[in-house]
């Protein structure tokens, strides 16, 4: 499977040089010169990204903005390309909890290898072990106890949500809106998705072990 890259780059021969350079290397990269354009598509329509290549002087916003309203809302690696090389700039952005600066000019290879080794980084921080599961976030794959659990998209982003809150209740409206799900979503939707997981980990609803129901607000997840 190929890794996809969200390039955030308003220099349109740059851009285009870029994006040729890393599916030569087998990226499927996405190049934006608008930066509110590639957040709607990020943040809003929720297309899954593996890593974002981010400029900093852009059209209508800063890089660093950018920066900050991605990652406080998803753990997904950014790399800094900019030509802003002083050191102020690149302490600013790891403060932020970027995850690479890299200086223009540089040779695009340069930038093939800042990427796979970040996601790399990624891959050995994005597994998860929590009571009987492995929970790999990167792949939206859980194991238990060894063998693989087949979550639709949704079943895994509700468990790992309880997961990561584990002991916490959660309302069926905190579920919806943690997961960006829309007010259309309705409670029995919840409850039809949190059945279906109980039954693919064998967890008995009357006597749950993992994720225990509570009466008149919603669920916590006890493993």
């Amino acid at each position: 499977m190929s890794r996809k890259v969200l390039l955030i780059e308003d220099d349109p021969a740059l851009q285009e040089l870029i994006c040729s350079f890393l599916t030569s290397y087998g990226f499927e990269t996405h190049g934006y010169s608008d930066p509110k354009k590639a957040l709607e598509c990020l943040l809003v329509k929720k297309e899954p990204f593996d890593i974002v290549v981010l400029d900093l002087m852009l059209p209508g916003m800063d890089g660093f903005d950018v920066a900050k309203m991605i990652k406080s809302q998803l753990d997904i690696p950014i790399i800094i390309s900019s030509a802003r090389t002083d050191i102020g700039n690149k302490i600013y952005g790891y403060d932020l909890g970027t995850d690479d600066y890299l200086d223009k000019p540089y040779e695009p290879r340069e930038l093939v290898l800042r990427i796979e080794a970040v996601l790399r980084r990624y891959g050995r921080k994005s597994e998860l072990v929590v009571s009987d599961f492995t929970i790999d976030e990167s792949s939206k794959s859980v194991m238990m106890a060894g063998y693989p659990i087949d979550l639709t998209r949704v079943e895994f982003d509700i468990f790992l949500l309880l997961v990561k809150n584990r002991g916490k209740n959660l309302s069926r409206d905190q579920i919806i809106g943690s997961l960006g799900l829309g007010d259309e979503t309705k409670h029995r939707t919840i409850d039809m998705h949190i059945s279906n997981i109980r039954l693919k980990i064998g967890d008995d609803a009357k006597e749950p072990r993992y994720i225990k129901s509570i009466w008149g607000i919603g669920y916590k997840f006890t493993g």
